[in-house]
Parts: C-alpha cells; sequence; structure tokens
C-alpha cells in the first residue's frame, strides 16, 4: 500500500486500558483525526489472569475517563446503567469491581470507538522531518500500510519476566502466571504444583488451586524469596503517593534518589491485597480443621535456584536466603508470578540514534510524558506506562491514567481541554518554601 497523504493529529500503539482511555477521551472532545492500532484481533486486559471472583486493586473510579471527567458517557457508571446493572452495583456495596467486569466494561468502550483498530501491529515508527512514519501491517492479511502522524502515543506497557536462569526451562508445565487461566485445566490435573512468588497474581492462583486441591488431590506448594507473604500498604494516606502531587515531587529528583526511592516502594504497589490474605489464612484454616494435614506448603525468604527435568516432573533446588541451605523436591507443574518488566518496542528500533537514553539504557521522559529525543521537535512521542524510573510508583496505576491522558490532550490540543488540578491530596512531599526560607534565617 502507497504511503496515504493524510496526516493524522495522533497515532497509538498499543490498546491497552491507557490507550483505550486516551482514544475514548479523544472520541468524547472531537476535532482530531487520530487512529489507535492494536496487533491482538479484541481487547483483553490479562486475559490469563481473569480468575473468578478477582478484583481490581483500585476502586471502580480508576476506570477510562472517571478521573478527568466524570460526565462523560464512557464512565464505569454509564456503562453500568447502560447494561441495566446501577441497582445492582448499587446494593453490592462495594468499591473494588471484578476483573472480569472491568474487561468486559474495557470491551463495551472499544467497541464504541471506530478509531481502534484491532488486529494491526505496528512494525516501525519513524521520524519523517516534524512528522513520524508509522508502519502497519494487517496480521491476518499480511497487508502493509504507511500512517502519518503529528504525534504518537505509545501504550508500551511491561511483558511477563522471567529470571534468565529459568527461561530456558519455560514450558507447558513451567510457565509464567499471564498464563494461567489459558492452562488452568492442564495444571489441574497434575500431582504436584508449585507456586512461585510473593505479588498478587501469585497469591490469587495459590488461592483459587487451594479451593480446588481436595477435589483434585494434588500436592500444592508457595514459595517467595521476599522476607514474608506480606499485604499492600492501602492506608489512605500511602495511597496518597499514587497521586500527580506525588509525580511532581518525585519527577524533579536526581537519578540516584529516584532509584533508591523504588527500592524501597515494593510495598507500596507489589504486594498482596489484605482481602486476598485473609482469604487464603481463612482456607488453610478450615482446611486443617479436626488435625487434617493436607500436602499444603508455604515458605517464603526461599529462592528457586534450579530446574532439572527427571522422569517426566521436574526437580527444584531451592534456596533459603537466610540461613542458605539448599534442598530440592518434585514439581509436575511450576507456576511463575515472577512479575513483569518494561518493554522495549521492536517498532522503535530504527530510532534508537534519536532517542535520549539514560545512563541505564531506559528512556529520558519529560515531565509532560514525552520521549527526550536529540532531535527537538514540535510534534511528539507520549509514553504510556514506561516511565516508572522518571515519573515513579504510579506508572502502572490505573487510577493515574486518565490524569496522564488528560496531560496528554492538552499538548495534543495546543490548550486545556481537561482540567489538570495542582493539589490533590493533604499531605505535602517536600518541605514549604517558606520553611526553607526561615530556616535559611
Amino acid at each position: 500500500m502507497s504511503l496515504q497523504q493524510k496526516v493524522y493529529d495522533l497515532i497509538g500503539v498499543g490498546i491497552g486500558p491507557f490507550n483505550l482511555g486516551l482514544a475514548a477521551m479523544m472520541e468524547e472532545t472531537g476535532g482530531k483525526d487520530v487512529l489507535f492500532f492494536e496487533q491482538s484481533t479484541e481487547f483483553n486486559w490479562h486475559k490469563g489472569m481473569l480468575i473468578e471472583g478477582t478484583t481490581l486493586q483500585v476502586p471502580f473510579f480508576a476506570d477510562l475517563i472517571s478521573m478527568a471527567d466524570v460526565q462523560s458517557r464512557f464512565t464505569f457508571l454509564n456503562y453500568l446503567q447502560t447494561h441495566n446493572r446501577l441497582y445492582h452495583f448499587y446494593f453490592l456495596e462495594k468499591f473494588h469491581i471484578t476483573r472480569k467486569e472491568y474487561n468486559d466494561y474495557c470491551r463495551w468502550v472499544a467497541n464504541q470507538l471506530s478509531s481502534c483498530r484491532f488486529g494491526f501491529r505496528v512494525e516501525k515508527v519513524t521520524p519523517l522531518n516534524e512528522l513520524y512514519e508509522v508502519t502497519v501491517r494487517n496480521v491476518q492479511t499480511g497487508e502493509t500500510g504507511h500512517y502519518l502522524t503529528k504525534h504518537a502515543a505509545l501504550g508500551i506497557g511491561t511483558s511477563p519476566s522471567v529470571p534468565s536462569h529459568l527461561e530456558e526451562h519455560l514450558g507447558p508445565n513451567i510457565l509464567h502466571s499471564s498464563q494461567y487461566m489459558e492452562q488452568r485445566s492442564e495444571i489441574e490435573q497434575a500431582a504436584s504444583i508449585t507456586v512461585i512468588g510473593s505479588g498478587q497474581s501469585a497469591a490469587e492462583i495459590f488461592y483459587d488451586l487451594l479451593q480446588n486441591q481436595e477435589e483434585r488431590d494434588y500436592e500444592l506448594n508457595w514459595f517467595t524469596r521476599s522476607k514474608g507473604f506480606f499485604p499492600m500498604e492501602y492506608s489512605k494516606l500511602g495511597l496518597e503517593y499514587f497521586s500527580p502531587d506525588y509525580i511532581d515531587f518525585f519527577f524533579k529528583l536526581p537519578e540516584e534518589k529516584k532509584e533508591d526511592l523504588l527500592s524501597k516502594q515494593d510495598l507500596l504497589y507489589k504486594g498482596i491485597s489484605m482481602t486476598t490474605i485473609a482469604d487464603i489464612y481463612d482456607l488453610l484454616y478450615d482446611k486443617t480443621a479436626g488435625g487434617e494435614k493436607p500436602p499444603i506448603h508455604l515458605l517464603a525468604m526461599t529462592e528457586l535456584a534450579g530446574i532439572e527435568r527427571r522422569n517426566g516432573t521436574h526437580l527444584l533446588t531451592l534456596k533459603h536466603c537466610v540461613s542458605e541451605e539448599l534442598f530440592q523436591l518434585e514439581s509436575d507443574v511450576v507456576i511463575l508470578g515472577t512479575g513483569y518488566a518494561p518493554s522495549m518496542p521492536h517498532f522503535l528500533l530504527d530510532m534508537q540514534d534519536e532517542i535520549e537514553w539514560d545512563k541505564h539504557n531506559r528512556f529520558k521522559i519529560n515531565r509532560d510524558y514525552t520521549l527526550e529525543t536529540r532531535t527537538k521537535k514540535e510534534n511528539k512521542i507520549f509514553i504510556q506506562n514506561g516511565e516508572l524510573h522518571t515519573h515513579g510508583i504510579g506508572a502502572p496505576d490505573l487510577g493515574l491514567g486518565a490524569y496522564r491522558n488528560a496531560v496528554i490532550m492538552n499538548q495534543v490540543y495546543g490548550r486545556e481541554i481537561y482540567q489538570v488540578n495542582k493539589k490533590n491530596v493533604f499531605q505535602s512531599f517536600e518541605a514549604d518554601e517558606s520553611w526553607k526560607k526561615a530556616a535559611v534565617r
């Protein structure tokens, strides 16, 4: 297909919740020509972890648009009203919705947006004077198209992460937690199952398997190298760290300070919800009533050092991180809840020399979510959920998605389309200027 002469105002690469929210906001305001491409043939949010009954870890207000515009027709509450579920939700009296319903809500929004094109893989983004050329391939037909745009929004997100010494063992019975629901029926046929990790995904998988253990009759193990099976910080003042105010504070810090802070904030966004921990404990208590001793083992401070294939099963070598003792056990299936890592987009390979990188070979990203490039252009590339190292722990948080999109929208339009408030929390993250002046005196 020949190069199209039409110039779009913005093209989005990837359609996860953040770019889907941006597409919805663009639809609401109108007046701009935009396209969003996604290589999957339909919207699904972490399909492999849509375990029945699991909920978001943020309130329902963290939908695609409410935190920027509660009057939008694309809010979760309007989704409920449209589907005659408003009274059901009212009587439910819960602040956190299930992942299943959140996914259906997002699909409902996506189906209303003509700008969202599923089944198209972006192969390349190339600077072309003040514009960008986006090369796109239809995953079904193989046909290639070329589009010109003033701005691009990269919903690059993250990819499943597995420790390097375990990657070679990945297969049907050694899998990342993101594949759990796709292989759940096969997993439950095993005689022994081991879950690795201490985050919410590992906990949800362990709890799901724990509920079916007696019926399926398998041994169930849960190991993590973390110091314990600890809850995520969920106090009200703790939640204020997921705010534009904290982003302002964090962004101004030197890189070394940012790295140090991030290394100490795991439990702000990587722990287990108190509800999930309580559910697990209650079920363990029930299963051991009457002196029962089901084959269940939980051990923290323990690292999976190696895996060896043996006689149709796997011999796991584990190391206790405190005592430094090594021990071994057999497990038919191993599920690695080892988290996610930032993705390096393949479609930016031709732009590597144009991009500014930090000393850790990560994007340099400006406060307004624009990618820093060596050639200072009026037209920008915006980064969605790739700025943890520059903007702090709120980067992957759904509750900040609408705020980030508001910042992006205002730049695309060149004026304030969405109001961005400066003070959103009760606490401060740095000393008041008047206090600093008083100290100098």
